[in-house]
């Protein structure tokens, strides 16, 4: 059984009267457990509920980067604080880190065919420690998301104010991991766990994927990141899922071992990384 570990499934990635349909599509494809975590302020009861609704989905609460200084990082962790004890509420994500749109040709393009706009470094940086301290209280393990945002994200993640996260398990995961092996080592050093996605199956990817080649077997996990990124053959569609596992032979081709050894080994490791999990 294949594990989907981050996959946007509420409203706003997914419409409602679709989420069975897709849900019965990753199991068709031996896709057995799905994790989604929260991303918008109002994500967190959403989450849950879909959680409390299929056995064989858990969740995650927290406030991707996008929404600093749209909200104030005492009120952002407020909307979530309630769920942390729930027992299908296995870590804290998605969180951290985007300085992607700080590119002036990036942000011209998306401020042609948007209204999206991304908080400068020092706020984005203070909401994602207020969500690692409400992390590292709970002793859960946060999901990071890291885009060119490389050195700020390790000094704070390996900072000794954080040492609980986890509560003595794995720390986190790095989300769409795509990083230089060196940025990785660091993060590999502080206990991190790596999450492969279709990236690794992108014909211009050979980077990403001796990344993936390099890591200890017992620190990788593997995603959708559904909607976005479909692995190949799918590219150019809306990624579900079921996806994961063409993402999955690919990771048992650069690992060099058997599609259902390398399962076994994702599942081992996803459950290391989330204890909370029922599998």
């Amino acid at each position: 059984m294949l594990i989907d570990t981050h996959c946007h499934l509420v409203k706003g990635y997914v419409e409602p009267d679709e989420v069975a349909g897709v849900i019965q599509c990753a199991r068709d494809a031996g896709v057995g457990t799905l994790i989604v975590p929260g991303a918008d302020p109002t994500d967190a009861p959403r989450v849950v509920a879909l959680a409390e609704l299929y056995d064989n989905v858990y969740c995650m609460v927290g406030i991707h980067p996008e929404f600093a200084g749209k909200i104030e990082p005492s009120v952002a962790t407020n909307s979530y604080k309630q769920y942390l004890s729930h027992p299908k509420v296995v870590g804290v994500g998605e969180i951290g880190l985007d300085y992607h749109y700080e590119d002036p040709v990036v942000a011209d393009d998306v401020a042609a065919t948007s209204t999206r706009q991304i908080a400068p470094r020092a706020v984005q940086i203070e909401l994602f420690r207020a969500q690692l301290e409400i992390a590292n209280a709970a002793g859960l393990p946060v999901a990071v998301h890291s885009r060119k945002a490389r050195e700020d994200t390790v000094e704070i993640l390996c900072a000794p104010e954080y040492a609980n996260l986890g509560g003595g398990n794995p720390p986190g995961v790095m989300h769409f991991h795509c990083m230089p092996w060196d940025i990785t080592k660091k993060l590999l050093d502080r206990g991190f766990y790596f999450s492969a996605t279709g990236i690794i199956t992108f014909k211009n990817a050979d980077a990403e994927r001796e990344v993936f080649r390099k890591l200890p077997p017992d620190r990788i996990v593997i995603e959708t990141d559904a909607p976005w990124c479909a692995p190949v053959p799918y590219r150019g569609k809306v990624c579900e899922p079921f996806m994961v596992a063409a993402t999955a032979r690919v990771l048992a081709d650069i690992r060099g071992v058997p599609l259902p050894e390398l399962e076994n080994i994702l599942m081992e490791n996803t459950r290391r990384l989330y204890p909370k999990l029922k599998i």
